[in-house]
Parts: C-alpha cells; sequence; structure tokens
C-alpha cells in the first residue's frame, strides 16, 4: 500500500478545515436568527452580556470535562492578549456599526474579511497564495455584492465602524491561528466568550438602556443563540487550526447561504434573481477555490 503523500496530507487537511467552517457558518447563521429574536426584546448590551456569560459557562465545563485547565500561562501569553484585545474590539465596532448604519453595508464591508486573512496569511504565515485562489476569492466577494447591493449612499463616514470590526475579525481570526497549541478549542471559546462579555460592558453606557429580566421567549431564543454559538465557536477554531487559511477562508461566503436560506423559511422573505444569482457565485466561487488548493500548491 502506497503511504501518504505530503500532498495527500494537505489535501485532506484542507477538505477537513473547509467542512469544519461550512458547519461554523451554519451554526452561527442560526445563532444570528436567535440573537436577533432577544434583541428585539432585549437591549444589545444585555444581549451581548447574556450570550457572553452562558458562552463562557459551556466552554469552562467543556474543558473540564476534557480536563483541561482554563487559567494557564498560556492563556495569558502575548498573542491570547491580542487575540482577547481584537475580538472585544471586533464585536463592539460591529455593533456600533449595526446600530448607526445600514445592516447591508455594514454585512458587505464584514465579508472583505476572508480577503484580509488571506492577506495576513500571506504576509505573517508565509503562505502561497497563487493567481488563482486570489481570483476565487474576489469572485465570491463579488457574489456577496450583488446579493446585498450596498446603495452608494448607505457607506457614510460612520462606515468606519464597519471596516474597523472587519479588521478585529481578520486579526482575531489570524490570531487564533498563533495562539499556544496548548490551548484547545474549549479554552480559546471561553476567553473568545469572555470578550462578549467585555464589549457588553463597554457598549451598556453607550446604549444607555436598562436592564430588563428576560421573559420565556427571549430566553429561549438566547439559551438556542448560546448553544449554536459555542458549537459554531468551537468548529470555527477547528477550521481555522486545520488546514491552510487561504483554502479555508473562503467558505465562510457560506454564512451568506445560510442566512438566506432562514430568511426565507424563518422570517418568510423572497428571493429575487440578483439574491440568487449572487449566492450561486459565492457557492461556486469557494469551490474552486478548494479545487485549486486540491488540484497544485498555490503557485
Amino acid at each position: 500500500m502506497t503511504p501518504p503523500t505530503d500532498t495527500t496530507f494537505a489535501r485532506r487537511h484542507n477538505l477537513l478545515g473547509s467542512l469544519y467552517m461550512v458547519f461554523a457558518m451554519a451554526a452561527f447563521a442560526l445563532e444570528d436568527a436567535f440573537v436577533k429574536a432577544a434583541a428585539g426584546r432585549l437591549p444589545t448590551s444585555e444581549v451581548l452580556l447574556l450570550l457572553g456569560s452562558g458562552g463562557m459557562l459551556v466552554f469552562c465545563v467543556a474543558a473540564a470535562l476534557r480536563d483541561e485547565k482554563i487559567f494557564v500561562r498560556d492563556a495569558l501569553s502575548r498573542i491570547m492578549r491580542v487575540r482577547f484585545v481584537f475580538e472585544t474590539a471586533a464585536r463592539l465596532f460591529y455593533v456600533l456599526a449595526l446600530a448607526l448604519t445600514p445592516l447591508s453595508a455594514a454585512t458587505a464591508i464584514l465579508q472583505a474579511t476572508p480577503i484580509v486573512v488571506v492577506l495576513g496569511a500571506a504576509t505573517f504565515f508565509k503562505e502561497r497564495v497563487g493567481w488563482l485562489r486570489w481570483t476565487a476569492i474576489a469572485i465570491g466577494l463579488i457574489g456577496v455584492l450583488i446579493v446585498l447591493r450596498p446603495a452608494a449612499q448607505s457607506f457614510s463616514a460612520l462606515s468606519i465602524f464597519a471596516v474597523l470590526g472587519m479588521l478585529g475579525f481578520a486579526a482575531r481570526d489570524l490570531a487564533s491561528r498563533a495562539s499556544p497549541a496548548a490551548l484547545g478549542s474549549a479554552v480559546l471559546g471561553f476567553y473568545g466568550y469572555l470578550a462578549i462579555v467585555a464589549a457588553g460592558i463597554v457598549y451598556a453606557p453607550i446604549e444607555a438602556r436598562a436592564f430588563i429580566v428576560p421573559d420565556g421567549a427571549s430566553g429561549l431564543a438566547l439559551l438556542a443563540a448560546i448553544v449554536c454559538g459555542t458549537v459554531a465557536y468551537t468548529a470555527l477554531m477547528k477550521a481555522m487550526r486545520t488546514g491552510e487559511l487561504s483554502v479555508v477562508t473562503p467558505f465562510r461566503y457560506t454564512r451568506l447561504v445560510f442566512g438566506l436560506a432562514l430568511g426565507v423559511f424563518a422570517f418568510r422573505e423572497s428571493l429575487d434573481p440578483p439574491m440568487i444569482i449572487g449566492s450561486i457565485v459565492v457557492v461556486l466561487a469557494g469551490l474552486f477555490t478548494l479545487w485549486t488548493g486540491r488540484a497544485r500548491p498555490s503557485r
């Protein structure tokens, strides 16, 4: 039997990392739907605090079951401190973008995250990113813009908040790749959700809304959001640590496809031709990126 080559090993890891990413995006889309339901009844800062606290508890239990220590020296390493700062900033600035700018503009800007991550992977991790992958990523971004169609007037000066949030998420993902290998997904998830709590604390005085006791509907929505979010976060960390970032990252675009499906079936939204065409472009671009990663090394 022929032993596996380095190329075969890389292909398997790229495929596994891509599957982790797709699964994470599906779970994140579900989390968005539940958070949206909860935010319709509760202050945003309260949702952030409760969501973050619940996620911390889940990952604390998961770490205990795996016999992983939460408070270890590696968790206070420089790269983890950097990761925490970027995660907190990303959550805060993106919430500000959602509050102060149109959703279409903020979401469109956020879709630039994979491009920034790939650029970071090439710069900091010396991954070889050829023109085929760059082309596929750019086409995927065009597909996103076809779906969202942000109006020119929606990109106001306040869109800088969305840009800062996007940069924060990209830097968070890159820091996750560079985080100490000894830290498991549960530990990374714990500190990631701690950053959400920090974002809620920072945002509370800005929002200046009194907290209220969640009712049954908002409580269930928050619980479901915590479950979906922690599962998604775990899968995302697995994806960012498996395979090449330049191959795995473009599959973030699939979050848009899952979001459209939830809009149709859960919120009775209609799909027009640009949405359908754009979604197909996004999926094909992601599949082509995976194919180029499996067919040959990046040139």
